[in-house]
């Protein structure tokens, strides 16, 4: 019996930006009775079915994006005798669907650190249950990934998790609700053992795969003090001071790695933490701007965040302290209008962004807005193919409609094409040429065009075109580039580099 780990998706690019993280980890959490598992991760190549035997299991991680394809590759191993099991946020949130339209055997929902292997065995003696709770592990039993069955030569960026969870609730995301709001954040020293074990291999640009690097902030810890909840006050402070470890920690590395992260906005009230992330070079975060207006944030329950000028001397806060953002969007929010499109480009451009994502609205399962969504449209819920619009990933890519939800002002073409008019005035190539000087050699500032290129080609063009030629034309491209791209993140190995000491210092709180 041979174990399966695949990564579904529609399109293959040859090279991976960043490695799927979770696929290495569920090969951590098979086993070692069975043998190294065998991983297919389909944005590289396809899956070639003939490697799929009878009696094998065969474990397919979905989100809701790639569910179809996932769907096809279950059905696929299911007639080929094979044991399929379903994992993943889609499957923790439509365990059913997978038996329904997957073929699936089993469906582990939540972390699969532990119901994983439980699922294999349960396959092994020929009786899998229906459904494996994983639940939420907690922190201190994350497995580490196996990084040593790495594909050579295949992925530009490494990546690893330092917390699972977040504390916010913002309308349009789902990893509050499966994976909690309360952040369940790793101790420095695991995280840093699998970044130098990258490093051994040859990775140098490592993302800290996180929904939110920055779990605790300052007004956390003074409202938990203004409460007088002193058990509250010293966790989160126990927290505050893990981070700053880690960064410390990661600071002692090679001078050549570099590090990219997600963020809250509150990171740029807080000058100590940019500082710490400066210093441990991680030097881009992605943050989620979502809108440039007030009604815009209320409307995604994120008021926490900044709009207007304020916006963007908080965005600037970050470059100040060399941390280059890559700003995200989205467009189609009821309180949109055709100026918003104009505006929200020329913010983007005003705030020293480095780079910058422009997304349309989606309601995905597990949140706020798709549940009001699929609650007011009811039995009304538009048919495409037979398939309510509320199930549109049960639809092939090239016929699901992109935009989903009715807009009080504006049509689904309208807000695409005005989408697509702001991707290209971001990437435009004399706007590109003028941010590359981020960077100081000339040979680096052919890379950073070179690399705004392919983030173009990989997620504009493919994401948000309906036009199967243009989408296809997209990807050819993106595999054209993605080669030379890889050779400029890559390093050489340094297969004995020693872990970093611990730091013995105590770190600042508050700003003592």
């Amino acid at each position: 019996m041979r174990i399966h780990i695949i990564n579904p998706s529609d399109d293959a690019f040859g090279v991976g930006v960043i490695t799927p993280r979770w696929v290495y980890v569920l090969a951590a959490a098979t086993p070692r009775k069975y043998g190294d598992p065998i991983i297919t991760d389909e944005t590289l190549e396809k899956i070639n079915p003939e490697i799929i035997q009878k009696g094998d299991v065969v474990g397919i991680g979905i989100h809701t994006a790639n569910a179809y394809r996932g769907y096809q590759i279950g059905k696929i191993a299911r007639e080929r005798g094979a044991w399929v099991v379903y994992g993943g946020i889609h499957s923790t949130l439509f365990p059913e669907e997978a038996h329904e339209l997957g073929a699936a055997h089993a469906v582990v929902k939540g972390d699969g650190d532990i119901a994983w292997g439980e699922a294999i065995e349960g396959c092994e003696q020929g009786a899998p249950e229906r459904i494996y709770d994983g639940g939420r592990v907690a922190s201190e039993n994350f497995l580490r990934a196996r990084w040593d069955l790495l594909p050579p030569k295949s992925y530009m960026w490494a990546s690893v998790q330092t917390v699972r969870g977040c504390p916010k609730h913002c309308s349009f995301c789902s990893v509050w609700r499966t994976d909690g709001q309360k952040p369940r954040q790793r101790a420095a020293h695991p995280i840093v053992q699998e970044v130098v074990e990258l490093r051994r291999l040859g990775y140098r640009f490592i993302a800290l795969a996180d929904d939110n690097f920055y779990p605790v902030t300052l007004t956390d810890i003074e409202l938990a003090e203004k409460q007088g909840n002193a058990q509250r006050v010293a966790e989160l402070k126990a927290m505050r001071a893990e981070r700053f470890e880690l960064m410390e920690q990661l600071s002692k590395l090679p001078k050549d790695m570099v590090f990219f992260t997600q963020i809250t906005m509150e990171a740029a009230e807080d000058p100590l933490f940019l500082a710490a992330m400066s210093k441990a070079r991680i030097k881009g975060a992605l943050v989620g701007v979502e809108a440039v207006t007030e009604e815009g944030l209320k409307a995604v329950f994120k008021d926490f965040n900044y709009s207007g000028e304020n916006l963007v001397e908080k965005l600037k806060t970050f470059r100040k302290h060399d941390v280059h953002v890559l700003g995200s969007f989205i467009f189609g929010l009821p309180t949109d209008r055709e100026d918003t499109f104009r505006a929200t480009a020329e913010l983007a451009k005003k705030s020293d962004m480095t780079f910058a994502q422009f997304v349309v609205m989606t309601p995905f399962p597990g949140t706020v807005d798709f549940n009001k969504w699929e609650k007011d449209l009811g039995d009304k819920a538009e048919r495409f193919h037979g398939v309510p619009v509320t199930r549109y990933w049960q639809l092939p890519s090239e016929i699901r409609p992109k935009r989903y939800s009715p807009h009080p002002t504006m049509t689904v073409d309208e807000i695409r094409a005005n989408t697509q008019k702001v991707w290209d005035s971001f990437y435009e190539f004399k706007a590109v040429w003028q941010r590359a000087k981020c960077v100081k050699s000339l040979k680096a500032r052919l890379a950073f065009v070179l690399i705004s290129k392919l983030y173009r080609q990989m997620y504009a063009n493919t994401g948000i075109t309906t036009d199967s030629a243009r989408r296809k034309s997209a990807t050819q491209w993106s595999r054209w580039i993605a080669k030379p791209c890889l050779k400029l993140f890559r390093a050489k190995p340094m297969p004995e580099l020693p872990m970093p000491a611990a730091s013995p210092t105590a770190f600042p709180i508050m700003g003592d």
